[in-house]
């Protein structure tokens, strides 16, 4: 028989045997991996997913748990896990690329709702059962939204600090990014490090409470406040990192070994004094927290990019929650340089794109490129323009 266009070639689990197609992953072995890990933790259900420890909206390789448990990449979805079931659920862009790339070891659910998947575990999990996760990938909301799921159901809501996933990959596992983390010109940001520091401690003391410190999970607030870039989660320019930012020291969580010469020396400029920036390695912000929550402290932070592990390690009554970080809304507000940076950006992107669509005139006639080769060519075509450092995501390319 033909073989079934690939735009239909979806997997059949209902034929005997059930039918595959070449883009499916089979995931017998690794679920059998995560099953043992849940079985040595207690943990009857596990929750896996799509986001990495600081709620990016793009990840890097290593934090894809879910695409390497499920074989789905598509960029949004919850896999659950028990000892003899797996359901992933996602959103209606990705059924049919979920139903190309998923084995028939998973059920889709046709659906992203925390309630279906509430739904879901209550009859796969007698009372009693445990359902476990990974409290450092889940924000606050999720976390909330889950309990409230469960609550009264005879079910526990169960934190695992040691991620099952992780455990289960072992050292297939990518490994973290050794690229270097770097400064960026004062000429593009329109203000220092130290200036924005300032700015900061000034808006804490202005405000109402009077919080001792901000705590930034955003890998962009660290970013921002800093001047500094890297490139571990592709097409973003963000390195993994915490802040935090009290009124008379600076702790900065990262791999220091990272940091280029100059990076480092104008973090540590200021030592001794206020404006000097601790560093210290990125694993030990709960520890570090932890020890600092034990003082008279208000702890400001912005729930949606913190997750509930760190959340939960700051007692209630010395939290200060807001959605964003007051690091995320100075961010917002462009200064004059940086707005007239932006506009000087576009202009450069505008020339390549006309160049493209010149180019584009001339050879699409000709029969000489299709997508993938257009893509290639407006790549280049930024990529030659001053300042470039690679597109924002990757080219969507189609026609017809």
């Amino acid at each position: 028989p033909r073989a079934p266009s690939t735009r239909n070639d979806i997997r059949d689990c209902s034929a005997d045997p059930p039918y595959l197609p070449p883009t499916a992953t089979d995931t017998t072995a690794r679920l059998a991996a995560l099953r043992g890990t849940m079985r040595t933790h207690g943990a009857h259900t596990y929750i896996v997913p799509s986001t990495d420890a600081h709620m990016s909206e793009y990840i890097s390789e290593r934090d894809a748990r879910l695409g390497w448990l499920t074989g789905f990449t598509g960029s949004a979805g919850t896999a659950v896990v028990t000892q003899d079931k797996a359901a992933l659920w996602t959103d209606s862009r990705y059924w049919t690329q979920a139903e190309r790339e998923l084995d028939c070891n998973w059920e889709l659910q046709r659906t992203t709702s925390i309630e279906s998947i509430g739904m879901w575990i209550l009859k796969a999990v007698p009372e009693g059962g445990n359902v476990s996760l990974d409290p450092f990938l889940f924000s606050i909301d999720t976390w909330n939204s889950y309990s409230r799921a469960l609550h009264g159901s005879g079910r526990t809501l169960l934190p695992l600090e040691t991620n099952l996933v992780d455990q289960a990959w072992g050292d297939q596992r990518p490994l973290p990014s050794s690229n270097e983390i770097y400064s960026i010109p004062a000429e593009f940001t329109g203000s220092s490090w130290q200036e924005k520091v300032a700015g900061i401690r000034q808006r804490m003391e202005q405000h109402v409470r009077r919080p001792t410190a901000v705590l930034l999970s955003g890998l962009e607030e660290t970013a921002w406040l800093f001047n500094l870039r890297g490139d571990d989660i592709p097409y973003n320019p963000v390195f993994y990192s915490y802040t935090l930012l009290t009124n008379t020291t600076i702790s900065l969580f990262v791999e220091g070994s990272r940091l280029s010469a100059a990076a480092r020396e104008s973090l540590r400029s200021g030592c001794p004094g206020p404006l000097c920036v601790e560093l210290h390695e990125y694993g030990q912000v709960s520890a570090h927290l932890r020890r600092y929550a034990q003082g008279e402290v208000t702890v400001w932070l912005g729930t949606e990019y913190t997750t509930y592990g760190l959340y939960s390690i700051i007692p209630q009554e010395k939290l200060l929650e807001e959605n964003y970080s007051p690091v995320m809304m100075a961010k917002a507000v462009k200064n004059a340089h940086e707005q007239e940076m932006l506009r000087a950006a576009h202009v450069r992107d505008a020339v390549a794109v006309i160049q493209y669509l010149l180019w584009l005139e001339k050879t699409v006639p000709r029969g000489q490129v299709d997508e993938f080769s257009g893509a290639q060519h407006i790549n280049a075509l930024r990529w030659a323009q001053e300042h470039s450092h690679g597109p924002s995501f990757q080219s969507i390319s189609a026609s017809g």
